[in-house]
């Protein structure tokens, strides 16, 4: 009996570090500040470097810059403080520093090509983005309340997808809607929708994802067409779409999403390899068949084939021309030649600057905060104990390391170039605020896992 009764009065061991119930906003704070610091600094570097009297070009001046940023995340500060105080308090300073550093590496390229300036559009984009961060935070309270919406999600994917099949082609793929002046990627905020709906969808069907089906071989089990039919015909659907309008870039997202959603729903490893299979068949079927993304696979295949002919450097020869002059630290902000590579130096190639002009030390900083935003948002999912929750914070995570690993493979040539855009660090006003919004979900998302469950808030007197 005095055994039990110690072992029952015994005091509990102290909770670990990352402990429910810690707020962490401070944490937040001076994270910010330092990251809103270091952009300043990198925007008054590339200054100096032009002309040796600091940022003086009409395209962003210094002042409005620290100012516009340090606004910017000042506001989104106040926003988690108030709305979802126990978020994880890595997150907002990663966007912020990300975004910040994408703005200095375009005011970078602006002032080597000062008749297409980018950076002064792209601040307001970005600020746009935590605007509708903030209207994220302060209207959903539940992300549970999201599951809801699932069927008018994946309406308005298909919806905005098959937009700009009826509008003309841009460098080769039909991606953009321009109206009025404006332009805009509805493909970037369709990813977000599909999201959401494979998370509803699988979530709602988890048990006979996990429990039914005919085995096949090994671990696989072939699901039942009832449950598994209606998420592969909108995953058809969309590919489909895409393909028609040559985004292969896209399509490798929401292939890569279907599966890695779908592996996380049944815990079945065997469609990882599935996936694998289908990927580089559907991947040699486009490259072989649709002449743009053939031209990008013989581009990938010997990226050097058009100084061979005497035509000069294509665009993926000099993306790896800049990489390996940056060597390991880089030439320094705005000493590099990155701005030869063209049209899409600020867009699809935005990361041979900082290749170049970073070095190998820069780059792998920048992939290991982009690895950093990706394992918060996995956490926070493993931590929920919704099923919805779970799906739609790996789902979130997913799209941004999908994003980066086409991109960095594209512009290393590890794999064909795709089009897309580097999460925050590419010019594209789509782009930033899709990606502001994917930070607002997983901001919220933490919140709800890292809140205090009710038997664990000591009780006030009765």
């Amino acid at each position: 009996m005095t055994a039990l009764t110690a072992k029952v009065t015994e005091p509990a061991p102290p909770p670990p570090p990352d402990a429910r119930g810690a707020k962490r906003r401070g944490v937040e704070l001076t994270l910010l500040a330092a990251a809103v610091l270091i952009s300043v600094l990198g925007h008054l570097y590339v200054g100096l470097a032009a002309d040796g009297r600091g940022p003086r070009a009409p395209a962003a001046p210094a002042a409005p810059y620290a100012a516009g940023l340090g606004g910017a995340a000042l506001l989104a500060h106040l926003a988690v403080r108030l709305r979802a105080p126990y978020a994880d308090p890595l997150l907002l300073p990663i966007a912020v520093l990300l975004n910040g550093l994408g703005l200095v590496l375009i005011q970078r390229l602006d002032l080597a090509t000062p008749g297409e300036p980018g950076a002064g559009a792209q601040l307001r984009w970005s600020a746009l983005g935590v605007v509708l961060f903030v209207l994220v935070l302060a209207l959903l309270r539940d992300h549970r309340t999201l599951q809801r919406y699932a069927y008018l999600s994946v309406t308005a994917a298909l919806t905005l997808m098959l937009l700009p099949v009826f509008f003309p082609a841009v460098n080769g793929a039909h991606i953009w809607v321009r109206f009025a002046g404006l332009s805009f990627q509805p493909g970037e905020f369709a990813k977000i929708l599909l999201a959401l709906f494979f998370a509803a969808y699988l979530a709602a069907n988890r048990t006979a994802l996990a429990l039914t089906g005919r085995r096949l071989f090994w671990k696989l089990r072939l699901l039942p067409g009832r449950v598994l039919g209606p998420i592969l015909a909108i995953w058809l659907l969309s590919v489909g779409v895409l393909v028609l309008e040559r985004d292969l870039g896209t399509s490798l997202l929401f292939f890569g999403l279907f599966v890695i959603m779908l592996f996380t729903a049944t815990g079945r490893i065997g469609w990882i390899a599935i996936g694998l299979l289908l990927a580089a068949l559907g991947a040699y079927a486009v490259g072989t068949l649709e002449p743009h993304v053939h031209s990008r696979v013989q581009d990938w295949m010997n990226p050097f084939a058009s100084i061979e002919r005497g035509e000069g450097p294509g665009q993926l020869a000099q993306s790896l021309f800049a990489f390996a002059a940056g060597g390991l630290l880089g030439a320094g902000l705005g000493h590099g030649q990155s701005f030869l590579i063209g049209f899409a130096a600020k867009s699809d190639f935005v990361l041979a600057t900082a290749g170049e002009e970073l070095g190998l030390v820069g780059l792998t900083a920048i992939l290991l905060l982009y690895g950093l935003l990706v394992s918060r948002g996995f956490r926070a999912g493993l931590a929920l104990r919704d099923p919805f929750g779970r799906l739609l914070a790996t789902g979130l995570a997913s799209i941004v390391a999908l994003q980066v690993f086409v991109i960095a493979g594209g512009v290393t040539g590890l794999i064909p170039l795709t089009g897309m855009a580097m999460p925050f660090l590419a010019q594209g006003g789509s782009s930033v605020v899709t990606n502001w919004i994917i930070v607002a979900l997983l901001v919220r998302l933490s919140d709800s896992a890292r809140r205090p469950r009710p038997s664990s808030v000591p009780e006030g007197p009765e």
